[in-house]
């Protein structure tokens, strides 16, 4: 059995019993909660290796309370998939804006569940042995996950790591969304354009206090660039 913990927060009871048999068929290690006050009451004894989040919960909502897990240090970089019966693309997009790292719409399959829980672990493991980049006042270091600019430590997201680690490495090139999608969250799962958009202005806002987000330019109809240089194609 896999030693990944995939905690579910999750209030409906079938959808619950449901989750859990597909995970446990999958050989992930499962626990369930109804509502945000039990799952912080578990994340702090238990601190899970993914969260899958209902968005509709009583009380606290899935949307607060990814917020609030990605502002705290301990939990910041717990990855997490929503799990909501909103199909439309504002609505995904908020989940996404929230702090979520994937989002599976209601009804789901079981296939496609268990495929983007394994892609957002894969996304989000440590890259032990990987050499450190450095990049104007950038630097990374994969094997810690580390992130500083100037000197100052920065915190990112599992996916906003992965996705600045990508442009580090290949500077001065045009990006296409789709090679984007491709290259950081991998084709094993589809996903849409405007995902890329709401992670770069997540990883903007995160290199914005050292004055770094210059670095991530927006080329028009051509995708993103990764440069030290000026952007004499505009940005969009």
């Amino acid at each position: 059995m896999s030693d990944s913990m995939i905690l579910v927060v999750e209030d409906d009871p079938e959808v619950q019993e449901m989750v859990r048999f597909v995970l446990h068929r999958a050989d992930f290690l499962v626990s369930t909660v109804k509502d945000a006050r039990d799952a912080w009451a578990f994340i702090r004894r238990h601190p899970p290796t993914l969260i899958l989040l209902d968005w509709m919960l009583p009380g606290v909502s899935g949307i607060e309370l990814a917020r609030q897990l990605k502002k705290n240090h301990v939990t910041r970089e717990i990855p997490i998939i929503m799990l909501t019966a909103k199909g439309e693309e504002s609505d995904k997009i908020l989940g996404l804006e929230s702090g979520a790292d994937d989002y599976v719409t209601k009804p789901f399959s079981s296939r496609e569940l268990v495929a983007r829980i394994k892609a957002v672990l894969r996304r989000t493991a440590v890259y032990v042995g990987e050499e450190v980049v450095e990049y104007g006042e950038i630097r990374l270091e994969p094997a810690t996950r580390r992130v500083t600019v100037s000197g100052s430590v920065i915190m990112l997201g599992p996916t906003e790591f992965r996705l600045l680690r990508f442009l580090m490495l290949h500077p001065e090139r045009i990006h296409s969304r789709t090679r984007l999608l491709d290259r950081v969250w991998g084709t094993s799962v589809a996903i849409e354009e405007r995902t890329v958009d709401v992670y770069m202005r997540r990883l903007r806002k995160a290199l914005h206090e050292g004055r770094c987000d210059r670095y991530l330019q927006t080329v028009r109809s051509a995708g993103y660039r990764f440069s030290l240089g000026s952007n004499d194609e505009g940005v969009a």
